[in-house]
């Protein structure tokens, strides 16, 4: 069984500054993402992997957003999300009618967007959200909807908080966390200074999952950074 590929999201917007945040953001939250500013770029990147889902703007240079979602319609059956500034109610009708799937105006909350997103996904691939919520790391099987840690058939007992933990970790492979957003993500902002609950859940988890506590090869610690997982278990 194969480790977790995150879906990937293909962000068109001529905003950098937005398109950096939004790379930002939802790597954090599990994506991959890659940006284009204009039609052509959007090809290109279209061409080397078809994502899971094209966040679209509408007001792009040369070619326009809803010419884009209407060619894309016609060859490809990925979700479309229209997100744009152009927010009248006759503008998301278009929208709708060229062929996207949602349409989010600008401004917009990015927890807001978060959501969509995954309900896109999870409407046009309900197969390979299936498969996705098994992951594999070393002996073990992560089963994400089960909230289930399976080694050789056998169930490891977790804790709720335990598996909050290594499902961050999962979903984050090869990243380094720092405390602060393992404490945002688990606790959000129910938290005390100098808070160390998260080093504490971090070494009851390695005991459920390192053959050697002591000398972890899957939940690393990376000194002055917070902790980085390595799904292939590989010792420093």
């Amino acid at each position: 069984m194969s480790t977790l590929v995150p879906p990937l999201i293909l962000v068109v917007d001529d905003d950098l500054s937005l398109c950096d945040l939004l790379q930002a953001y939802l790597t954090d939250n599990g994506f991959r993402v890659v940006a284009a500013v204009d039609a052509e770029t959007m090809r290109n990147a279209f061409a080397q992997e078809v994502p899971g889902v094209v966040v679209l703007d509408l007001m792009l240079p040369g070619e326009d957003g809803l010419s884009l979602a209407r060619d894309l319609r016609s060859r490809s059956d990925v979700p479309i999300l229209i997100l744009s500034a152009r927010g009248d109610e006759i503008d998301r009708i278009v929208g709708l009618e060229v062929g996207a799937d949602d349409y989010l105006p600008k401004p917009f909350n990015p927890r807001e967007l978060l959501a969509r997103l995954r309900a896109l996904l999870r409407r046009s691939h309900p197969v390979a959200a299936e498969q996705r919520s098994l992951v594999a790391f070393g002996p073990f099987v992560l089963d994400m909807a089960g909230h289930r840690l399976i080694r050789d058939g056998i169930e490891v007992k977790l804790t709720g908080a335990e598996f909050d933990l290594l499902k961050l970790f999962v979903e984050r492979p090869n990243r380094v966390l720092s405390r602060d957003l393992l404490i945002d993500q688990l606790k959000g902002f129910d938290r005390a200074p100098f808070d160390r609950s998260i080093d504490i859940r971090v070494t009851r988890l390695r005991r459920k999952v390192e053959d050697d506590p002591s000398a972890p090869v899957f939940i690393r610690t990376v000194r002055g950074g917070g902790y980085l997982f390595n799904p292939k278990g590989a010792a420093v």
